[in-house]
């Protein structure tokens, strides 16, 4: 009991310290509310007015059918320009793509012989470049069926491919990503807070005081892991309720009591791994460094920005003991697919069994540190 006293009181006064943290509290804010809409809304699902120009060498009513074909939100209105526009044009980025209808087109197709249309992509520009070639040629083919015969349709295929989009039936960008940012958001919060809380600690000289209270490392460490878990747990709590099912109106297929124990379960091993380099870095800059160095492959490894089945095999056994691994895929099975926890009992246990790990290690390293200071 009072090793239990002691955890809370310590806990609270980690509360206190952090509600004084004002760039703190804004980055908590800002990650699980204005950061999660941004990563769901702010990429465009579609094309979504990509500049076109037209070199129209025909000057036929075919030529003006396919022109007046392209028109927002797709595409802006096309600039009519001239052949040697074209290559100027593309080196100054003005446009992503320059459609070339060539002389005799009607004329050609007319006679049944088949004209070349030629459609200059700059392809820096990646999502638009890949995504808009498919649909002008679309656009092209669908004008040219319906001069030629009046029609738009096209002869059945011999088989019938019935597509069936689970759990994302609309394909909705916005769907994917703010559930990711949210992930993303948990693993990073909780190593940020409990890193800077340990280096605030000791740039603050606060520290010193701890060691000649009747408190040992283990209370110390297990209050800064409660107490900042327990602040992250909330702010997600709140980002699924709030901006993910209320504003984005995104529907979460599970149980969210069942996520957040699983992401409870991130936060004790993802905290451990806060504390363990703040002991490491001596000052905050030096935190924000190695902080990039562990973040960034445990969020790019993990299987949320990319399947693991993509990566090396090498890869994919190293980043198995990573607690982020396991926290994804338990994540999406809930999240998006409805799984109970028949379906993510694995990696409930593997996410604790790390997480026990690193605490450990944590825990051990701390006591050297604060034997150090003693």
């Amino acid at each position: 009991m009072p090793h239990a006293a002691n955890i809370l009181r310590l806990g609270i006064k980690e509360l206190r310290s952090l509600v004084r943290d004002r760039m703190m509290l804004v980055l908590i804010v800002y990650a699980f509310t204005l950061g999660i809409y941004t990563a769901a809304s702010a990429m465009p699902e579609t094309l979504n007015k990509a500049p076109i120009a037209i070199v129209d060498e025909d000057q036929s009513p075919l030529s003006n059918r396919i022109t007046g074909a392209f028109y927002p939100p797709h595409f802006t209105p096309p600039a009519l320009i001239g052949l040697d526009e074209v290559d100027p044009a593309l080196d100054a980025g003005r446009f992503t793509f320059a459609l070339d209808l060539p002389p005799g087109l009607q004329r050609d197709l007319l006679a049944g012989r088949q004209p070349t249309v030629q459609l200059n992509i700059d392809a820096t520009r990646m999502s638009q470049a890949f995504t808009g070639g498919g649909y002008i040629q679309q656009i092209v083919q669908g004008e040219v069926a319906e001069f030629m015969h009046g029609t738009r349709a096209t002869a059945a295929p011999p088989a019938d491919l019935a597509l069936r989009a689970r759990f994302n039936p609309t394909l909705a960008q916005s769907w994917f990503g703010s559930v990711m940012e949210i992930i993303n958001n948990v693993t990073m919060l909780s190593i940020v807070l409990t890193g800077a809380a340990l280096i605030r600690e000791r740039e603050h000289g606060t520290i010193e005081h701890l060691l000649v209270m009747p408190v040992t490392p283990f209370e110390i460490m297990a209050s800064k892991v409660w107490a900042m878990g327990l602040v992250v747990l909330i702010a997600c709590a709140f980002a699924l309720a709030v901006v993910v099912e209320g504003i984005l109106a995104v529907p979460i297929e599970g149980s969210i009591p069942l996520f957040l124990a699983g992401a409870a379960l991130h936060l004790f091993a993802t905290t451990s791994i806060g504390i363990f380099m703040g002991t490491i870095a001596r000052s905050m800059p030096q935190f924000g460094l190695l902080l990039m160095l562990v973040l960034l492959p445990l969020q790019l490894l993990s299987g949320g920005a990319t399947p693991r089945e993509s990566m090396p095999e090498f890869v994919q056994m190293v980043m198995l003991v990573a607690p982020t691994t396991h926290f994804v895929q338990m994540a999406q099975a809930i999240l998006y697919r409805g799984a109970g926890l028949d379906v993510v009992w694995p990696q409930f246990l593997a996410i604790a069994a790390i997480g026990a790990i690193f605490f450990v290690v944590a825990l051990a390293r701390f006591r050297r540190t604060i034997g150090a200071m003693a």
